[in-house]
């Protein structure tokens, strides 16, 4: 998969550190962005270490998708390369609720934050990165708290600029609109360093295309071109095609 994701790695033009924000929908899931990410991370020559909080799905089911990419998880995993936390079955109680809602995710960050920490003093690591899947469902084991949920993904981000690691998380957008709820999206946006939106195609469904990549690389500031106001954000577009273990990605009218 390496090969056909290089216009994915090349619009993010990332080595370590910063946000990465992945936006789907209901017609286009996202969800093979993070897969790819993930294969990339503990790919060699990497010798990355990723701390993986999944609220979607056991580590079953990555499993035998990375398998089918060429990655063993669980070899990663018993090579302490991975950090695997599942929380499917995290749910902070009702009721005299709030607090408790707070105390759960806090404790998650706990056990997030301690990895880091001994990530980084481990002379044989080189990056770190957390990964989230996903945003959503994490508001939904937090009853709807999306403060607590953005208070949560601050405290993530600050471990980016203390430590020089990155932050992955899958959110759907789609989820939040059809809330009237946009509020969330903004926040999360802003915070990123690249977003990645993965939409169905403007014309309509095709055979050939699944879809729309939509990589915005806001980059670093040039103090000058900060004080003057000019954004130094790369907007790039393309195509793909999800296949049984690979993607094809492409950009529009390349292929006949």
């Amino acid at each position: 998969m390496d090969r056909t994701s290089n216009l994915v790695d090349e619009a993010m033009a990332m080595e370590s550190g910063g946000v990465v924000l992945i936006e789907d929908c209901v017609e286009t899931n996202g969800a093979f962005i993070l897969h790819h990410l993930i294969k990339r991370h503990l790919s060699p020559p990497q010798s990355s270490l990723l701390i993986f909080v999944a609220f979607a799905q056991p580590f079953s089911h990555y499993d035998r998708i990375l398998r089918k990419m060429g990655c063993n998880l669980v070899v990663q995993r018993d090579n302490k390369r991975l950090l695997f936390l599942d929380m499917l079955m995290l749910e902070c109680p009702d009721g005299d609720g709030s607090k408790t809602c707070e105390v759960g995710l806090r404790a998650l960050f706990g056990k997030i934050q301690k990895a880091v920490e001994v990530g980084a003093l481990a002379e044989s690591k080189g990056n770190i990165t957390i990964m989230i899947d996903d945003i959503s469902l994490m508001e939904v084991a937090a009853h709807g708290s999306s403060n607590h949920v953005l208070d949560f993904l601050q405290y993530c981000h600050t471990l980016t600029t203390q430590f020089g690691c990155s932050l992955v998380a899958l959110n759907h957008k789609d989820v939040y609109l059809s809330r009237n709820e946009a509020t969330l999206i903004l926040q999360l946006e802003h915070l990123a360093d690249v977003v990645i939106k993965v939409e169905p195609l403007a014309t309509g469904l095709a055979t050939d295309v699944h879809g729309q990549v939509t990589v915005i690389n806001k980059g670093r500031r040039i103090e000058d071109d900060e004080r003057f106001g000019r954004s130094m954000n790369k907007l790039k577009n393309f195509h793909f095609r999800v296949k049984d273990n690979i993607v094809d990605y492409f950009y529009p009218g390349s292929r006949t």
